[in-house]
């Protein structure tokens, strides 16, 4: 937080590349969170988007999934969009997620089979049962999916996965290549509160993969998660004939 304030744009940060960027507090955050998850857990093994992975790291039984400051646009751009997301992964599946938004005094944890809190209040996802008229944190609506509901949208995937788990969206769904540290908490948490989460595919996400991509992401209340993916499912295909 000494490297962000509320409306003013952060001075220390670059672009890894054209629209990719980097804050200097990124890298400190990371730096912190291997030093004090290596030593809580010196068998867990290392991924992160900022740092050097642990050798052999998918052989691992243990491993963290980290994303320093998941949203970093936001972050950089003096907005509150943005958190710090921490999963423990435990033979490909999350067992322990975290998101500390400190901008929003908010902290937000799962541990599997003991539900989802954020600030100490257990989640539950939505009751919506059709596509039309479902919360999407999105920026505008086009095409097929005009029938949604906008809803404010943080650049942290991992919040808006949050925002399904306490019921103040309904769906999100992404169609570019993410990576397994953008998404595990995240992930953890909106299940334990009822959400279901694959890829767009339609397949669940296995955590801990030698190559850590994600084909795309649709998390969202059980009763349009089908019909969600049904819109998605052929756009991501087309997408990856296109590669």
């Amino acid at each position: 937080m000494e490297h962000w304030a509320h409306g003013e744009p952060c001075g220390n940060h670059w672009e890894k590349k054209p629209g990719d960027p980097v804050s200097q507090a990124d890298l400190l955050v990371d730096a912190m969170l291997r030093e004090r998850l290596g030593a809580l857990l010196p068998q867990a093994a290392w991924l992160s988007e900022e740092s050097i992975e642990t050798p052999g790291r998918s052989d691992a039984r243990l491993a963290w999934s980290v994303d320093p400051i998941d949203g970093t646009r936001d972050f950089v751009r003096g907005r509150t969009g943005w958190a710090i997301s921490i999963g423990l992964i435990e033979d490909g599946t999350v067992v322990i997620g975290v998101l500390i938004a400190p901008a929003r005094a908010e902290r937000w944890w799962a541990v599997r089979g003991g539900g989802a809190w954020r600030n100490g209040e257990r989640l539950e996802v939505g009751t919506q049962a059709t596509l039309k008229g479902a919360r999407v944190p999105i920026d505008n609506l086009s095409g097929i999916d005009v029938d949604y509901i906008i809803v404010p949208k943080p650049n942290s995937i991992a919040l808006r996965m949050a925002m399904v788990a306490a019921n103040e969206a309904d769906l999100i769904a992404g169609l570019r290549m993410g990576a397994e540290w953008d998404i595990a908490a995240a992930t953890l948490i909106a299940q334990e509160a009822g959400a279901r989460v694959t890829d767009a595919l339609g397949d669940p996400i296995v955590f801990n993969k030698a190559d850590p991509r994600v084909i795309g992401m649709l998390c969202g209340v059980p009763a349009i998660h089908e019909a969600g993916l049904a819109r998605l499912r052929e756009r991501a295909l087309r997408l990856l004939g296109e590669r």
